[in-house]
């Protein structure tokens, strides 16, 4: 099937909840069924404004605060924590999915965890007896050596390292997190009743994880589908995508612009394509792991925008800032902007904000900006919006008007 550039982009985005099309439940049950839908949220730690997960569940769900979340996981055991696409927050449903990569603990294919298991294995042991005695315990309950300084995160301390092994084997589970702080406890006491944790086979894992891709993404290729979640290894993908197109449960698809790339969707999503007509632009201004645009490739292809995230990028070679966040702007990005919440003045600053090259903004795209922008603030529990540098730089002055002054009063 051939689909053109324009409506498989409408196909991703109606996917990944970023059309207005899908009605979602207010509060916390929009929240988990957020989740659901896109199988994974992942978590970051960069804290310049709110956190990754946070960002990218308000973007879908309005209403949405981080207490739907922490309840979400701690009370009502409707998500669990474990290796997604990285470390995600993830529907606890999918639960048995996942035990695969835990009984492939022993056998860890990185030279990190190859060398952390040979060194710090021998804790793993006494540290879960002790959460056994105890109950939930967080890291900082487990004192270091008097002689072994505060490590970073890629050197934590020992007992760090053997409660993380013992995450990944699958023996703890996150219970919740306090002030972003893992708290673990056994993964017995953790899983609500009645969860299913049979372990499937490579067969069944294979057709639960392509449908899952192709679900969230609408459409992808067969690396895109394996990078969605790293549940299991290329062959077992492959497998599955075959089996899947022998008995029509997926569709290969053609895109106009590139011959000879070639995706795969659900027929039951290409059967949507022809009902998505163009809608009246949105904004959305994008946490950088945000589920549309975590495969930089993908994004490239798909929607014509070169993405990077320039934190981990030395401060003389950025180009665009330190975390930079791509604007979304009807069905195509538009710009980018490096943002900082000053949270003491409460003042969001925008160090940068950069426009492609070739979008010419219009008073509707300036007047949806500066909503977003003020939305933004707000989330991040500011005041006021300082925007200090602009490119191209005349439009800083009408980004200006419509936020009325240059400290903002949101």
């Amino acid at each position: 099937m051939k689909i053109s550039l324009p409506t498989a982009r409408r196909l991703a985005l109606h996917t990944q909840l970023l059309d207005g099309r899908t009605r979602i439940p207010k509060g916390k049950e929009g929240v988990a069924q957020v989740i659901e839908r896109l199988g994974y949220i992942q978590i970051d730690t960069i804290a310049v404004i709110e956190r990754a997960h946070h960002h990218t569940l308000r973007t879908r769900r309005p209403d949405y605060t981080p207490a739907m979340l922490h309840e979400l996981q701690a009370k009502d055991r409707r998500i669990f924590e474990y290796w997604g696409h990285a470390a995600s927050y993830l529907p606890m449903s999918d639960y048995r999915y996942y035990i695969p990569r835990m009984r492939g603990f022993d056998e860890p294919h990185s030279k990190w965890e190859k060398a952390r298991l040979e060194k710090y294995g021998h804790l793993m042991k006494p540290v879960l007896e002790r959460i056994q005695k105890e109950g939930p315990l967080m890291s900082n309950d487990f004192i270091p050596p008097k002689d072994r300084k505060k490590g970073t995160w890629w050197d934590w301390r020992p007992t760090k390292v053997a409660l993380e092994l013992l995450f990944w084997r699958g023996d703890l589970m996150i219970t919740e997190r306090r002030n972003f702080h893992r708290v673990y406890d056994l993964t017995e006491r953790v899983l609500p009743e009645g969860i299913d944790t049979t372990v499937p086979d490579n067969d069944e894992l294979g057709r639960f994880l392509v449908p899952r891709a192709l679900s969230s993404y609408g459409l992808a290729r067969e690396n895109e589908i394996r990078e969605h979640i790293h549940g299991t290894d290329k062959n077992i993908i492959a497998n599955a995508l075959n089996d899947l197109i022998e008995t029509g449960e997926v569709v290969p698809v053609q895109l106009d612009k590139n011959k000879n790339a070639d995706y795969y969707a659900l027929p039951e999503i290409l059967k949507q394509a022809s009902k998505l007509k163009k809608k009246k632009p949105k904004i959305y201004i994008l946490s950088p792991f945000d589920n549309l645009i975590i495969q930089r490739d993908r994004t490239n292809t798909l929607f014509n925008f070169d993405y990077a995230l320039e934190c981990y990028t030395p401060p003389s070679k950025r180009k665009f800032g330190y975390f930079v966040l791509p604007i979304l702007w009807d069905e195509q990005f538009v710009g980018r902007l490096d943002p900082k919440a000053d949270r003491k003045k409460r003042t969001f600053i925008v160090q940068k904000l950069a426009l492609e090259e070739n979008f010419k903004p219009d008073d509707m795209f300036f007047s949806a900006l500066s909503g977003g922008l003020r939305d933004l603030a707000r989330f991040n529990n500011c005041e006021k919006i300082e925007l200090k540098k602009t490119i191209p730089s005349k439009i800083k002055k009408i980004v200006e008007s419509e936020l009325k002054n240059k400290f903002y009063d949101v």
